[in-house]
């Protein structure tokens, strides 16, 4: 075989996110693109905000030389201290520039710290259904993840993760609003899950790290405020981007966060910053950080979301479905009516919807539809989605 045996596995077992997009693709071909209906991809809608043109068109026009050079690996000192002052200002903790990384993407973020943190052989804890390519992340730098269901309505089971905690975990991974299933988790629940980081430390002589993902923090529904992993547990991380909340997605920016008081801080900024040399990163883009520098606290007009998750809820209610109301990011997670959802999905191509199975998320039995689409794509859904579950 003319590739690595690993990598031919991780390609029959790869996103069925990316496989579905793919397949939609075909069928646009054969029925045309208004007749099929794409909830596959979470590809952010909207349209960055006016201020992201203004700050793009002015400094493209910089000629100072050495702009377009190398920086540190960590970014450039003056956007890591604006991320740092908004950061204090939703804290009130002390973050300076050391402690922040900028990255490629919330992607880049992880892996610089799965890097900095695993040896061959170490586990991360992530409540399940979760964003698959952790598995694949993991993996890269020799770790694998060990998941754990979640609660009730995609809750946040700290209880459960605690049990999971053995000799060889090194961190706890959490995703909140969650992809696949739109839950947020409450401000009790990251304090109870404190309290069992806490004893698993003290248990085994040393902190498990808090990784925290979060590229859609800013996309909320019904006024739910998404807390801070800052405030409820000292040795944690938060890794994001800019991809959702400023429609960025393919400029690949984000940035890694280290809490000021985390254990063995120094040596651990040092290295994710290694990583971010070593794994081929460099640097985050040069011209997104200064652009996106001006910008923190502008974002994307998100509350087209709100609108699109009622106008897709009442779609799959009036087609039957169960699920649970999203809180945040732009996915619906529905039960499928039938156990094998991979069998459900490509029974759904039929009626031209693309949708993606739970398993590719590690929560078999559900389906993920992802509504950030045309207000059409969801209004023209409503009677294939009826069609669909008529049939079982």
């Amino acid at each position: 075989m003319p590739i690595a045996a690993k990598m031919a596995e991780f390609i029959k077992r790869s996103s069925w996110i990316r496989a579905m997009f793919e397949n939609g693709a075909k069928l646009k071909a054969e029925v045309g693109a208004e007749n099929v209906f794409d909830f596959s991809l979470g590809n952010p809608f909207v349209e960055p905000p006016e201020s992201f043109y203004r700050a793009l068109e002015r400094l493209a026009r910089d000629h100072t030389p050495g702009s377009h050079g190398y920086m540190p690996n960590a970014g450039y000192p003056q956007v890591r201290q604006k991320v740092a002052d908004m950061l204090n200002r939703a804290t009130g903790l002390d973050f300076g520039p050391n402690e922040i990384i900028m990255t490629v993407g919330a992607a880049g973020a992880a892996n610089i710290t799965f890097k900095a943190l695993l040896n061959p052989g170490d586990e991360v804890v992530v409540p399940a259904p979760y964003f698959v390519e952790y598995d694949f992340y993991a993996d890269n730098h020799g770790g694998k993840v060990v998941p754990v269901p979640c609660g009730e309505g995609f809750s946040l089971d700290p209880a459960a993760i605690g049990e999971a905690i053995g000799e060889r975990t090194a961190a706890v991974m959490i995703n909140s609003p969650n992809n696949p299933t739109g839950a947020v988790y409450s401000q009790k629940q990251l304090e109870e899950l404190a309290k069992v980081l806490d004893e698993a430390g003290r248990r085994l002589g040393r902190p498990i790290y808090l990784i925290s993902d979060e590229p859609y923090r800013r996309i909320v529904f019904d006024g739910i405020e998404v807390p801070q992993v800052f405030m409820a547990y000292p040795h944690s991380i938060v890794c994001t981007s800019f991809s959702k909340d400023l429609s960025l997605a393919g400029e690949r920016l984000g940035y890694a966060a280290v809490h000021p008081q985390a254990h063995d801080k120094e040596h651990l900024l040092a290295a994710m910053v290694l990583a971010n040399r070593i794994l081929g990163f460099v640097n985050a883009p040069g011209l997104m950080q200064k652009v996106v520098g001006e910008i923190l606290e502008d974002s994307a007009d998100l509350r087209q979301y709100t609108q699109k998750r009622h106008m897709i809820c009442q779609v799959l209610e009036e087609a039957g479905f169960e699920f649970h109301k999203p809180q945040g990011a732009f996915y619906v997670f529905p039960k499928s009516p039938i156990e094998d959802d991979v069998a459900f999905v490509k029974e759904a191509m039929k009626e031209y919807l693309l949708l993606v199975p739970g398993s590719g998320f590690r929560g078999p039995g559900h389906f993920r539809v992802a509504f950030c689409c045309p207000d059409e794509v969801i209004e023209r859904s409503a009677p294939a989605f009826k069609r669909l579950r008529e049939r079982f």
